[in-house]
């Protein structure tokens, strides 16, 4: 990573949220004057759990569930004092993680 470089991860579980996040914060940072690559798809998590349906009746039976954590890569290059501004003003919505390393 160059010096000039600063990245932005995003984790949400909801794909359609965070694809919209993406592109809102791809266009902020573009309208300040930086260049923006991405948003670039990093690899899914997916947790599985397999529970018993009852204790003590239906013990042969299970239920799976699963929890899918999707991340994006953002990778600003250009970046000066106005688009870091205006990424702090940025509202997404709620259960979207946004880590931003410079």
């Amino acid at each position: 990573m160059k010096k000039d470089t600063m990245r932005i991860k995003i984790k949400s579980y909801d794909s359609k949220l965070i694809e919209s996040s993406a592109k809102k914060i791809v266009s902020v940072v573009e309208g300040s004057g930086a260049k923006a690559k991405g948003p670039i798809p990093l690899p899914t998590k997916i947790e599985k759990y397999t529970i018993l349906r009852s204790v003590h009746k239906h013990k042969k039976t299970q239920e799976a569930f699963e929890i899918r954590t999707h991340k994006r890569l953002i990778e600003v290059t250009g970046h000066n004092s106005d688009t870091i501004g205006q990424l702090d003003r940025i509202t997404l919505p709620t259960g979207v993680d946004v880590k931003v390393t410079v």
